[in-house]
């Protein structure tokens, strides 16, 4: 299932943008407060929305075959999803940004680092990048620096969740256990309180924001407990009040070498959002849809995610390169990969993280994430592998002729980067990515 405003591009009634008439647009903020930026542009946005659907409610978005309908509506236009598109060439933009574009214009926790994704929700929640501090050389504070603050402010997790944590069955997958853990703070959910106390539709925003950004602020602790309950013998780590709310998941897992943590602002980053029609967006959506409170719904997302076909992808691509390793070593030539590769698909497999259902060209997260590791890691066999599979798959697999993409995506390398940095317990992978998509389905509303 995919967005509908590419297609919405053909209809615009106000003889504007896209961008213009469905995003958030209008004049640039320069409030810090985030709740009172959104309350600034929400009024706009409405009006604007309700213009769209006068004058283009009638439109068609397209025909649905029934190939599309019993291939799970695949292609099909059918919702509109503001936060990110995928586009086939360039990938996924964040409110009209591609990743190059946010990782140099994004805030970042120190010169030429990687972008933290405290910018980057208020580029979701506000259509706007978050200003910067013009006095400085760095653009570490202002906008971005106040969701850290209230992310800070808001991070505390109440002692009842950690007891439902350790109470659960030692062999609990960590996606059960973080499940579990969100819909133990549901009994804080400000949006369920007001909407029995008869809050009016249109302030309905508000007790959802407040739900979102406390369950934001509280999911790299929550993850951390998973983590340190699991595979570390139960002694948790307190926060870092210095640190943001990245870097601060990663020293709370144990892990404070400056690479991992400037690592985690990347990771959490860039799997933050893509699109709605992928299973844990459209989920969170569709149960957000039946006014459940942002816990009910992310809850649902993360159900989803926690799915094989969904969130297990790098997981999957860590196994094959072990087998790899295995098979051939660590000092293998091109000409013995592609030997591997061919045996490989003759055999009836696949190689894990390389394709796409949508993308034409390499996933621009999995660029990032090489560069991330050729400045980092060159000499780790992992990284060294994963390169010489990209000078040798893609190739490969156009000669077969079957493949539309042939390019690696995002799983491809994420977890290459984990365990390099030590983070080697597999299952736990998908709480790392459920953290991160957090913040677009969120976002979204």
């Amino acid at each position: 299932m995919r967005s509908a405003k590419r297609l919405l591009q053909q209809c615009r009634p106000l003889g504007t943008q896209l961008e213009e008439v469905v995003g958030l647009g209008g004049v640039r903020t320069m409030i810090t407060d985030l709740k009172a930026a959104m309350a600034a542009k929400i009024p706009k946005e409405q009006e604007r929305l309700r213009e769209l659907r006068k004058e283009c409610g009638p439109k068609a978005l397209g025909a649905c075959t029934v190939e599309q309908a019993i291939g799970g509506m695949r292609g099909i236009p059918a919702m509109l999803w503001e936060t990110s598109l995928l586009d086939p060439e360039e990938g996924i933009r964040f409110r009209g940004h591609t990743i190059p574009e946010l990782e140099e214009k994004l805030p970042s926790a120190k010169e030429g680092g990687e972008p933290i994704p405290e910018g980057l929700l208020w580029l979701l929640m506000t259509g706007e990048m978050p200003t910067v501090d013009q006095a400085k050389a760095m653009p570490t504070v202002d906008q971005a620096k106040a969701v850290t603050e209230l992310l800070r402010e808001r991070s505390k997790v109440p002692d009842h969740v950690f007891k439902v944590l350790r109470d659960l069955h030692p062999n609990t997958h960590p996606m059960t256990q973080l499940c579990q853990a969100v819909l133990a703070l549901q009994v804080d959910s400000k949006f369920a309180a007001d909407y029995r106390a008869g809050i009016h539709k249109s302030k309905y925003w508000e007790p959802v924001f407040e739900d979102s950004i406390n369950l934001i602020a509280k999911l790299p602790t929550i993850a951390a407990a998973i983590y340190r309950n699991t595979y570390k013998g139960g002694e948790l780590i307190e926060a870092d009040p210095k640190l943001d709310w990245a870097a601060n998941l990663s020293h709370m897992m144990g892990y404070d070498d400056e690479g991992c943590l400037e690592m985690m602002r990347l990771y959490q980053t860039i799997h933050a959002d893509h699109e709605g029609g992928n299973v844990s967006a459209h989920a969170t959506h569709l149960v957000g849809s039946a006014l459940s409170d942002p816990y009910l719904s992310f809850t649902a997302g993360m159900t989803g995610l926690a799915g094989p076909l969904h969130g297990l992808a790098n997981q999957e691509v860590l196994r094959w390169l072990n087998e790899v390793r295995a098979e051939v070593g660590d000092n293998v030539t091109k000409e013995q990969m592609k030997e591997f590769v061919w045996a490989t698909l003759k055999s009836g497999k696949v190689v894990p993280g390389f394709g796409h259902a949508v993308l034409r060209k390499t996933d621009p997260r999995y660029t990032c994430q090489a560069g991330f590791a050729a400045r980092n890691m060159p000499d780790y066999p992992l990284y060294k592998l994963v390169a010489l599979l990209y000078d040798v798959v893609p190739d490969i697999l156009i000669q077969t002729g079957k493949v539309k993409n042939p390019w690696p995506n995002v799983d491809a390398h994420s977890g290459v980067l984990l365990q390099y940095y030590g983070i080697t317990e597999e299952n736990f992978y998908t709480v790392l990515f459920g953290v991160s998509r957090a913040l677009g389905v969120l976002s979204q509303g």
